[in-house]
């Protein structure tokens, strides 16, 4: 995500006891009667604060009315009634999506006396998914789903074929633009819905074909043997994918751990249902460090967990001691695995659905229900135990690495003790590698990680002092891809990093940052971008609610200085060098300059160029899929050649100034 830091100044304010209503700032009325309530009607109210409910008018909002319109027909499926549904991105930028389910109802409503399309369309809370007998469960934002997708969409069409006929209406920016039409006779079932996001709401009507893709895939995961067709034709070679896995969750942890060498032949799966409440556990080790669970309660990928993740977490420590020490698999004196000993390295995937979720927040990303955590703890429990009894080879290698993790997990705890004691004001060697900033508000505050001591002194000399902090990096920060938390806490390069930010590693408290704007400065070549990549690891994997919180950001250095005569201009990509080539008439007389370091420019360029917040461009580090952001980086980072080969093989024409 692009953002191009701009300052702004904020006037002063007015002296206490002034008149704001002689300002000319703010008129001042003491009148408050029935004049000044509003009342919307329709859909007035999504259209006037469209953030509301559907969280941003960025491109991310975009994306969710795609999949508010997918998630009405995978409710389809889970209610038994629908096996495909087709995307299609088209060359007009509009979207349509087509399921095989039983179509919306048509006929007329008995309070409304419209046709029940129109009333789904147009009324917020209203559809089928209140009563338990058409949906057992469901998601969609809170039943408001598909009319807000309506009511922020230039236009909309639905097509319903259903009980042998075909139906259409339009819409146009919520309104119906015509009745609901019968177009003849059909053989199909199910529902086109067809709409185009309003330019008149969101900043841009573009789309992500990978950040789409993904949260398809993930859906067919969730959904197992539904079909998902996924099919963009804005450009000349149309791409086009198929999403079906009978597997289920089993096949999204085999997914996800492509990169990485496992412990058990295949995934553990568990699965019961009990007082109304499915669960599905997918769950498999491997020698790898990192722990990565993901949870959903109807297919939402609830980001924040919630009362199911609270009971997998639990059931799975409980389980996993008490097999242990029946099995007498404690050599030493009685230990205590932690949770964190437990989860090191598994994979797993916990899915709940249920008829009444109960989720936190307007976007939910977290589970409420109380009856769900002990539901998932006693399943998880049951299965967990049963599959540990009947393979104790693999129980007994689990477990080891387990005990593993808690003796390396001690042994980084003594290590962050030596990293707490070194604090910036304690180290007399750390002054010398950190140029702090003279600011204290970490709002305000940036830190620099940058490539080598050369471009770090350029750095320090072009940066304002005032709020703009310098970390030099000697060499290539160790990859904690591969690495245990001992060996990772007892980094010098690591621990410098982590005292620098100031929130901590293991024991994180993002409350405690120093800087709220962490931006890694590397090298445009092939040795800058591996730096980068590392440290993006060491971030996601150990500092994450930094990236969450929007605190991680990649500069973006220029790639080339053009000079005609007395004229000088900076170029960030091909696209720009050749734009500007163009504009002054082709390449006579134009010398151009190809930057490979940042420490062949001069302080005053570093800073026009690359720090200045009027000037520079920076990107922003923002982590939309989580189960691809962990797939990508174990592939990059982890030991398996094969999987990193393949990447390689299938993005090496997407590569470009590829320094050789």
């Amino acid at each position: 995500m692009l953002e191009k830091q701009k300052s702004s100044s904020q006037a002063p304010p007015p002296p206490s006891g002034t008149d704001l209503s002689q300002t000319g700032k703010v008129e001042m009325t003491h009148e408050y009667t029935a004049k000044q309530i509003q009342v919307l009607k329709g859909l007035e109210a999504v259209r006037k604060r469209p953030a509301m409910y559907i969280g941003s008018t960025d491109i991310h909002g975009v994306h969710h009315l795609i999949y508010e319109v997918v998630d009405n027909s995978v409710d389809e499926a889970l209610a038994g009634h629908c096996s495909d549904i087709e995307v299609v991105i088209h060359e007009d930028l509009h979207v349509s999506v087509e399921d095989n389910g039983r179509g919306i109802p048509v006929d007329i409503h008995p309070t409304q006396h419209r046709p029940a399309v129109e009333v789904v369309m147009t009324t917020l809370h209203a559809g089928g998914k209140f009563d338990r007998d058409s949906y057992k469960v469901s998601g969609g934002l809170h039943g408001v789903g598909v009319s807000v997708v309506n009511g922020l969409a230039e236009w909309l069409e639905v097509e319903i074929h259903r009980d042998g006929k075909r139906y259409t209406q339009r819409y146009e920016r919520g309104v119906p633009a015509n009745d609901l039409q019968e177009l003849g006779a059909t053989d199909r079932r199910g529902t086109v819905v067809s709409f185009l996001p309003d330019s008149e709401i969101f900043e841009k009507v573009d789309y992500q074909y990978e950040t789409l893709a993904q949260r398809l895939r993930e859906l067919a995961f969730l959904t197992k043997g539904l079909r998902i067709v996924f099919d963009d034709r804005r450009t000349t070679k149309p791409r086009r994918q198929v999403f079906q896995y009978e597997g289920g969750i089993v096949s999204f942890v085999k997914y996800i751990d492509t990169a990485k060498t496992v412990l058990t032949p295949q995934p553990i799966f568990i699965q019961a249902e009990k007082d109304g409440v499915q669960v599905e556990v997918a769950l498999q080790y491997t020698d790898g460090y990192a722990e990565n669970v993901f949870s959903f309660a109807n297919n939402i990928n609830t980001i924040e967990g919630g009362t199911h993740l609270v009971g997998f977490k639990a059931a799975l420590t409980r389980t996993i001691n008490n097999y242990a020490s029946s099995a007498n698999l404690f050599k030493k004196e009685r230990v205590t695995l932690g949770g964190d000993d437990v989860r090191e390295g598994l994979t797993a995937v916990v899915s709940v659905k249920l008829a009444e979720p109960q989720f936190e927040g307007q976007t939910k990303t977290k589970l409420g229900n109380s009856e769900v955590k002990g539901i998932v703890e006693a399943v998880v429990g049951d299965g967990l135990r049963e599959y540990l009894e009947e393979n104790p080879s693999i129980a007994r290698s689990v477990v080891e690495k387990t005990l593993a993790a808690f003796s390396a997990r001690e042994a980084a705890r003594k290590a962050r003790d030596l990293a707490r004691r070194k604090t910036a004001l304690e180290s007399a060697a750390l002054p010398g590698k950190l140029a702090d900033c003279a600011a204290r508000d970490p709002a305000v505050s940036e830190l620099f990680l940058v490539e080598g001591d050369s471009a770090g002194g350029s750095a320090k000399m072009a940066r304002n002092r005032e709020f703009q902090a310098i970390l030099p990096l000697r060499g290539k920060v160790l990859n904690v891809e591969k690495a245990r938390l001992d060996k990772i806490f007892s980094n010098e390069e690591i621990r410098t990093i982590i005292t620098a930010v100031g929130t901590g590693g293991g024991e994180f408290d993002i409350a405690k940052a120093r800087y709220h704007k962490i931006i890694i400065m590397t090298d445009a070549d092939v040795d800058g971008a591996h730096i980068r990549t590392l440290l993006l690891t060491l971030f996601y994997r150990h500092m994450k609610p930094l990236i969450e919180a929007g605190f991680v950001y990649i500069a973006q250095p220029p790639l080339f200085k053009l000079k005609k005569g007395k004229k000088e201009v900076y170029a960030y990509n091909d696209e720009d060098r050749e734009r500007m080539l163009k504009d002054w008439g082709g390449n006579d007389g134009v010398y151009i300059q190809r930057y490979k370091g940042l420490g062949e420019m001069n302080p005053e360029q570093l800073w026009e160029t690359t720090m200045d917040p009027e000037a520079r461009t920076i990107l922003k580090v923002d982590v939309q899929d989580v189960v691809e952001a962990d797939r990508i980086f174990s592939i990059l980072m982890g030991d398996e050649v094969e999987p990193r080969r393949e990447f390689i093989q299938e993005n090496a024409l997407a590569v470009k100034n590829l320094d050789v």
